[in-house]
Protein backbone atom coordinates (compact mmCIF):
# COMPACT_ATOMS: atom_id res chain seq x y z
CA UNK A 1 0.00 0.00 0.00
CA UNK A 2 1.12 3.80 -1.08
CA UNK A 3 0.40 6.14 1.34
CA UNK A 4 0.03 9.84 0.81
CA UNK A 5 -1.11 12.43 3.42
CA UNK A 6 -3.23 15.95 2.69
CA UNK A 7 -3.41 18.95 5.25
CA UNK A 8 -6.48 20.92 4.93
CA UNK A 9 -7.94 24.05 6.78
CA UNK A 10 -11.42 23.38 7.36
CA UNK A 11 -13.50 26.84 7.56
CA UNK A 12 -16.74 26.21 9.72
CA UNK A 13 -19.82 28.20 8.67
CA UNK A 14 -20.01 30.05 11.96
CA UNK A 15 -17.43 30.21 15.44
CA UNK A 16 -17.94 27.14 17.27
CA UNK A 17 -18.05 27.63 21.04
CA UNK A 18 -17.59 24.72 23.66
CA UNK A 19 -17.20 25.37 27.21
CA UNK A 20 -13.09 25.16 26.66
CA UNK A 21 -12.24 27.20 23.38
CA UNK A 22 -13.76 28.63 20.28
CA UNK A 23 -12.50 27.92 16.79
CA UNK A 24 -13.41 29.27 13.30
CA UNK A 25 -10.72 27.25 11.16
CA UNK A 26 -10.91 23.54 11.79
CA UNK A 27 -6.98 22.11 10.79
CA UNK A 28 -7.51 18.00 9.49
CA UNK A 29 -5.10 15.74 8.54
CA UNK A 30 -6.40 13.62 5.76
CA UNK A 31 -4.80 9.84 5.01
CA UNK A 32 -5.22 8.11 1.24
CA UNK A 33 -4.06 4.76 1.02
CA UNK A 34 -3.78 3.50 -2.57
CA UNK A 35 -3.44 -0.52 -3.58
CA UNK A 36 -3.12 -1.01 -7.62
CA UNK A 37 -5.11 2.30 -8.49
CA UNK A 38 -8.02 2.32 -5.51
CA UNK A 39 -7.78 4.53 -2.93
CA UNK A 40 -8.90 4.53 0.56
CA UNK A 41 -9.35 7.89 2.93
CA UNK A 42 -9.19 7.94 6.71
CA UNK A 43 -9.30 11.64 8.81
CA UNK A 44 -8.37 12.75 12.15
CA UNK A 45 -8.72 16.39 12.66
CA UNK A 46 -6.33 18.61 15.26
CA UNK A 47 -7.25 19.20 18.72
CA UNK A 48 -4.93 21.37 21.69
CA UNK A 49 -7.08 19.26 24.50
CA UNK A 50 -5.10 16.12 23.12
CA UNK A 51 -2.41 16.99 21.88
CA UNK A 52 -3.20 16.06 18.27
CA UNK A 53 -1.17 18.42 15.55
CA UNK A 54 -0.85 18.29 11.92
CA UNK A 55 2.92 18.12 12.90
CA UNK A 56 2.70 15.11 14.93
CA UNK A 57 0.69 13.27 13.36
CA UNK A 58 1.86 13.22 10.30
CA UNK A 59 5.89 12.16 11.31
CA UNK A 60 3.96 8.90 13.08
CA UNK A 61 2.15 8.34 9.93
CA UNK A 62 5.51 8.38 8.21
CA UNK A 63 7.21 6.53 10.84
CA UNK A 64 5.40 3.16 9.45
CA UNK A 65 5.44 3.81 5.71
CA UNK A 66 7.53 1.88 4.74
CA UNK A 67 5.71 -0.71 6.64
CA UNK A 68 2.78 -0.21 4.88
CA UNK A 69 4.36 -0.63 1.77
CA UNK A 70 5.20 -4.02 2.65
CA UNK A 71 1.56 -4.74 3.23
CA UNK A 72 -1.49 -5.75 0.69
CA UNK A 73 -5.07 -4.57 2.46
CA UNK A 74 -6.58 -7.86 4.15
CA UNK A 75 -7.94 -7.41 7.49
CA UNK A 76 -8.08 -4.11 9.04
CA UNK A 77 -8.07 -5.13 12.68
CA UNK A 78 -4.45 -7.00 11.70
CA UNK A 79 -3.30 -4.27 10.04
CA UNK A 80 -4.43 -2.01 13.35
CA UNK A 81 -2.63 -4.93 15.60
CA UNK A 82 0.63 -4.37 13.93
CA UNK A 83 1.18 -1.06 13.68
CA UNK A 84 -0.04 -0.46 16.84
CA UNK A 85 3.40 -0.51 18.63
CA UNK A 86 4.81 2.26 16.63
CA UNK A 87 1.85 4.17 17.10
CA UNK A 88 -0.05 3.56 20.07
CA UNK A 89 1.26 7.10 21.23
CA UNK A 90 -0.99 8.99 18.54
CA UNK A 91 -4.46 8.01 18.54
CA UNK A 92 -5.55 10.75 16.04
CA UNK A 93 -2.67 9.29 13.09
CA UNK A 94 -3.99 5.66 13.62
CA UNK A 95 -7.53 6.82 13.76
CA UNK A 96 -6.61 8.42 9.96
CA UNK A 97 -5.00 5.88 8.79
CA UNK A 98 -7.19 2.39 10.23
CA UNK A 99 -10.65 4.52 8.10
CA UNK A 100 -8.04 4.43 5.42
CA UNK A 101 -7.63 1.31 5.60
CA UNK A 102 -11.25 0.05 5.82
CA UNK A 103 -12.00 2.29 3.16
CA UNK A 104 -9.90 0.96 0.76
CA UNK A 105 -10.66 -2.90 2.18
CA UNK A 106 -14.07 -2.25 1.39
CA UNK A 107 -13.32 -0.61 -2.35
CA UNK A 108 -10.88 -3.52 -3.11
CA UNK A 109 -14.15 -6.33 -2.14
CA UNK A 110 -16.88 -4.39 -3.51
CA UNK A 111 -18.97 -4.20 -0.84
CA UNK A 112 -19.57 -0.69 2.01
CA UNK A 113 -17.54 -1.88 4.95
CA UNK A 114 -21.06 -2.20 7.35
CA UNK A 115 -21.99 -5.04 5.06
CA UNK A 116 -18.67 -6.96 5.10
CA UNK A 117 -19.08 -6.52 9.00
CA UNK A 118 -22.47 -8.04 8.50
CA UNK A 119 -24.59 -5.32 9.36
CA UNK A 120 -27.92 -3.87 8.37
CA UNK A 121 -29.00 -0.19 7.62
CA UNK A 122 -32.87 -1.32 8.69
CA UNK A 123 -32.58 0.48 11.80
CA UNK A 124 -30.85 3.52 12.45
CA UNK A 125 -30.42 5.89 14.91
CA UNK A 126 -30.81 9.74 13.62
CA UNK A 127 -28.06 12.34 13.86
CA UNK A 128 -28.18 15.65 16.03
CA UNK A 129 -27.56 18.80 15.05
CA UNK A 130 -25.16 20.87 17.47
CA UNK A 131 -25.90 24.38 18.09
CA UNK A 132 -22.47 25.66 20.00
CA UNK A 133 -22.14 28.37 23.02
CA UNK A 134 -23.09 31.75 21.43
CA UNK A 135 -25.59 34.57 22.90
CA UNK A 136 -29.11 33.11 22.69
CA UNK A 137 -30.32 34.98 19.63
CA UNK A 138 -27.52 33.76 17.78
CA UNK A 139 -28.20 30.25 19.27
CA UNK A 140 -31.66 30.34 18.17
CA UNK A 141 -30.49 31.58 14.41
CA UNK A 142 -28.23 28.82 14.32
CA UNK A 143 -30.94 25.97 15.36
CA UNK A 144 -33.29 27.97 12.51
CA UNK A 145 -30.72 27.00 10.00
CA UNK A 146 -31.35 23.69 10.00
CA UNK A 147 -35.49 23.62 10.99
CA UNK A 148 -37.22 20.71 11.74
CA UNK A 149 -34.37 18.51 12.63
CA UNK A 150 -35.47 15.91 15.08
CA UNK A 151 -32.27 16.04 17.67
CA UNK A 152 -30.54 18.85 18.36
CA UNK A 153 -27.39 19.06 20.75
CA UNK A 154 -26.71 21.79 23.00
CA UNK A 155 -23.31 23.07 24.12
CA UNK A 156 -23.43 24.45 28.03
CA UNK A 157 -21.13 25.37 30.43
CA UNK A 158 -22.02 29.05 30.76
CA UNK A 159 -23.68 31.29 33.83
CA UNK A 160 -27.13 30.83 31.91
CA UNK A 161 -27.26 27.39 30.95
CA UNK A 162 -30.84 27.14 31.69
CA UNK A 163 -32.10 30.23 29.93
CA UNK A 164 -30.55 29.36 26.95
CA UNK A 165 -32.25 25.72 26.77
CA UNK A 166 -35.39 27.49 27.77
CA UNK A 167 -35.22 29.80 25.08
CA UNK A 168 -34.18 27.44 22.68
CA UNK A 169 -37.27 25.34 23.68
CA UNK A 170 -39.17 28.06 22.60
CA UNK A 171 -38.74 27.49 19.08
CA UNK A 172 -38.86 23.30 18.58
CA UNK A 173 -40.34 20.47 19.48
CA UNK A 174 -37.35 18.43 18.75
CA UNK A 175 -35.22 16.05 21.54
CA UNK A 176 -33.11 18.13 22.90
CA UNK A 177 -29.51 16.75 23.89
CA UNK A 178 -27.14 19.08 26.54
CA UNK A 179 -23.41 18.47 26.63
CA UNK A 180 -21.53 20.59 29.05
CA UNK A 181 -17.82 19.50 28.41
CA UNK A 182 -16.66 19.36 32.25
CA UNK A 183 -18.15 22.54 32.74
CA UNK A 184 -20.39 21.69 35.73
CA UNK A 185 -20.00 20.85 39.27
CA UNK A 186 -21.92 17.87 40.34
CA UNK A 187 -24.78 19.87 42.39
CA UNK A 188 -25.26 21.73 39.75
CA UNK A 189 -25.53 18.95 37.42
CA UNK A 190 -28.37 17.24 39.92
CA UNK A 191 -29.99 20.52 40.00
CA UNK A 192 -30.06 21.46 36.17
CA UNK A 193 -30.98 17.61 35.58
CA UNK A 194 -33.97 18.11 37.29
CA UNK A 195 -35.34 21.38 35.11
CA UNK A 196 -33.92 19.81 32.23
CA UNK A 197 -35.80 16.64 31.89
CA UNK A 198 -39.07 18.82 32.14
CA UNK A 199 -37.59 20.54 29.03
CA UNK A 200 -37.50 17.54 26.84
CA UNK A 201 -33.88 16.99 27.24
CA UNK A 202 -32.64 13.64 26.37
CA UNK A 203 -29.63 12.97 28.09
CA UNK A 204 -26.45 15.12 29.44
CA UNK A 205 -23.08 14.44 27.77
CA UNK A 206 -19.66 14.64 30.41
CA UNK A 207 -21.22 17.31 33.45
CA UNK A 208 -18.13 17.00 35.55
CA UNK A 209 -14.51 17.25 34.60
CA UNK A 210 -13.15 13.74 33.51
CA UNK A 211 -11.25 13.17 36.67
CA UNK A 212 -14.23 13.65 38.59
CA UNK A 213 -14.71 9.77 39.08
CA UNK A 214 -16.12 9.63 43.07
CA UNK A 215 -18.52 13.08 41.86
CA UNK A 216 -19.59 10.95 38.42
CA UNK A 217 -20.59 8.09 41.05
CA UNK A 218 -23.04 10.28 42.89
CA UNK A 219 -24.57 11.91 40.00
CA UNK A 220 -25.12 8.52 37.94
CA UNK A 221 -26.92 7.11 41.32
CA UNK A 222 -29.06 10.35 41.85
CA UNK A 223 -29.35 12.02 38.48
CA UNK A 224 -32.48 12.83 36.86
CA UNK A 225 -31.28 12.39 33.53
CA UNK A 226 -28.94 10.03 32.29
CA UNK A 227 -25.07 10.91 31.62
CA UNK A 228 -22.86 9.97 29.30
CA UNK A 229 -19.36 10.07 29.17
CA UNK A 230 -17.02 11.23 26.77
CA UNK A 231 -13.90 13.44 27.74
CA UNK A 232 -13.84 10.26 30.49
CA UNK A 233 -13.88 8.12 27.61
CA UNK A 234 -11.05 7.76 25.54
CA UNK A 235 -9.52 4.40 25.22
CA UNK A 236 -11.02 1.14 25.53
CA UNK A 237 -9.62 0.72 29.34
CA UNK A 238 -12.25 3.59 29.94
CA UNK A 239 -15.10 1.74 28.73
CA UNK A 240 -15.06 -0.96 31.75
CA UNK A 241 -14.65 2.28 34.64
CA UNK A 242 -17.06 4.45 33.22
CA UNK A 243 -19.84 1.67 34.31
CA UNK A 244 -20.97 2.59 37.59
CA UNK A 245 -20.50 6.18 36.26
CA UNK A 246 -22.24 6.82 33.30
CA UNK A 247 -25.07 5.32 31.67
CA UNK A 248 -23.13 5.29 28.60
CA UNK A 249 -20.42 6.10 26.54
CA UNK A 250 -19.34 8.43 23.54
CA UNK A 251 -16.87 7.12 21.68
CA UNK A 252 -14.61 9.22 19.50
CA UNK A 253 -12.81 7.59 16.78
CA UNK A 254 -9.57 9.71 16.68
CA UNK A 255 -9.30 9.81 20.61
CA UNK A 256 -9.72 5.74 20.88
CA UNK A 257 -7.46 4.86 17.42
CA UNK A 258 -10.15 4.01 14.84
CA UNK A 259 -12.75 2.01 13.98
CA UNK A 260 -10.64 -1.27 14.73
CA UNK A 261 -10.74 -0.13 18.86
CA UNK A 262 -14.22 1.51 18.31
CA UNK A 263 -15.65 -1.75 17.51
CA UNK A 264 -14.69 -3.64 20.78
CA UNK A 265 -15.47 -0.33 22.89
CA UNK A 266 -19.31 -0.97 21.69
CA UNK A 267 -19.01 -4.97 22.39
CA UNK A 268 -17.67 -4.09 25.96
CA UNK A 269 -19.98 -1.51 26.68
CA UNK A 270 -22.77 -3.73 25.58
CA UNK A 271 -21.69 -6.41 28.08
CA UNK A 272 -21.77 -3.87 30.74
CA UNK A 273 -25.46 -2.91 29.36
CA UNK A 274 -24.42 0.77 28.98
CA UNK A 275 -25.81 2.69 25.80
CA UNK A 276 -23.34 3.39 23.15
CA UNK A 277 -22.98 6.83 21.22
CA UNK A 278 -20.15 7.92 18.72
CA UNK A 279 -19.46 11.70 18.55
CA UNK A 280 -17.38 13.47 15.69
CA UNK A 281 -14.97 16.09 16.06
CA UNK A 282 -15.89 18.43 13.89
CA UNK A 283 -14.45 16.14 10.93
CA UNK A 284 -15.79 16.76 6.84
CA UNK A 285 -17.58 13.82 5.13
CA UNK A 286 -14.45 11.86 4.93
CA UNK A 287 -14.46 10.98 8.71
CA UNK A 288 -17.96 11.14 8.74
CA UNK A 289 -18.42 8.42 6.37
CA UNK A 290 -16.19 6.10 8.80
CA UNK A 291 -18.91 7.00 11.77
CA UNK A 292 -21.94 5.94 9.34
CA UNK A 293 -20.55 2.31 9.15
CA UNK A 294 -21.08 1.77 12.56
CA UNK A 295 -24.67 3.18 12.78
CA UNK A 296 -26.26 0.11 13.08
CA UNK A 297 -24.54 -0.71 16.57
CA UNK A 298 -25.33 2.35 18.06
CA UNK A 299 -28.20 4.18 20.34
CA UNK A 300 -26.74 7.61 19.60
CA UNK A 301 -24.96 9.20 17.24
CA UNK A 302 -23.62 12.36 16.43
CA UNK A 303 -22.34 12.82 13.54
CA UNK A 304 -22.49 16.42 12.00
CA UNK A 305 -19.85 17.55 11.61
CA UNK A 306 -19.82 18.13 8.01
CA UNK A 307 -22.74 20.18 8.50
CA UNK A 308 -21.19 22.68 10.63
CA UNK A 309 -17.68 23.65 7.77
CA UNK A 310 -18.49 26.33 4.98
CA UNK A 311 -17.08 24.12 2.69
CA UNK A 312 -16.44 20.52 2.33
CA UNK A 313 -13.22 18.26 0.88
CA UNK A 314 -15.17 15.16 0.06
CA UNK A 315 -18.45 13.27 -1.17
CA UNK A 316 -19.60 10.12 0.80
CA UNK A 317 -22.36 9.89 3.40
CA UNK A 318 -25.37 12.63 3.37
CA UNK A 319 -27.21 13.89 6.38
CA UNK A 320 -30.66 14.51 5.41
CA UNK A 321 -32.68 15.85 8.51
CA UNK A 322 -30.97 13.70 10.92
CA UNK A 323 -30.74 10.47 8.44
CA UNK A 324 -28.37 9.16 7.07
CA UNK A 325 -27.77 8.22 3.15
CA UNK A 326 -25.14 5.90 2.41
CA UNK A 327 -23.69 6.13 -1.07
CA UNK A 328 -23.82 3.60 -3.94
CA UNK A 329 -19.79 3.17 -3.98
CA UNK A 330 -18.39 0.51 -1.62
CA UNK A 331 -16.03 0.95 1.04
CA UNK A 332 -17.10 4.08 2.99
CA UNK A 333 -17.87 5.81 -0.69
CA UNK A 334 -15.29 8.79 -0.24
CA UNK A 335 -14.20 10.53 -3.13
CA UNK A 336 -12.43 13.70 -2.43
CA UNK A 337 -13.04 16.57 -4.18
CA UNK A 338 -11.00 19.07 -3.12
CA UNK A 339 -7.11 18.59 -3.05
CA UNK A 340 -4.73 20.88 -1.25
CA UNK A 341 -2.84 23.71 -3.31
Amino acid sequence: MNLQLYHFDLPLRHVFTIARESISVQPTLIVELEEQGVRGYGEATTNPYYGATIENMTNALQGVREELQRHEIGDPAELWQALHPALKDHPFAQCALDQAAHDLWGKRRGQPVYRLWGLTTERLPLTNYTIGIDTIDVMVAKMREFPGWPVYKVKLGTEHDLEIVRQLRRHTDAVFRVDANCGWTADETLRNAEVLKTLNVEFIEQPLAADRWDDMRRVYRESALPVIADESCIVEADVERCAGHFHGINIKLPKCGGLTPARRMIQRARELQMRVMVGCMTESTVGISAIAQLLPLLDYVDMDGALLLAEDIATGVRIDQGRCIYPQEPGHGIQLTRRPQ
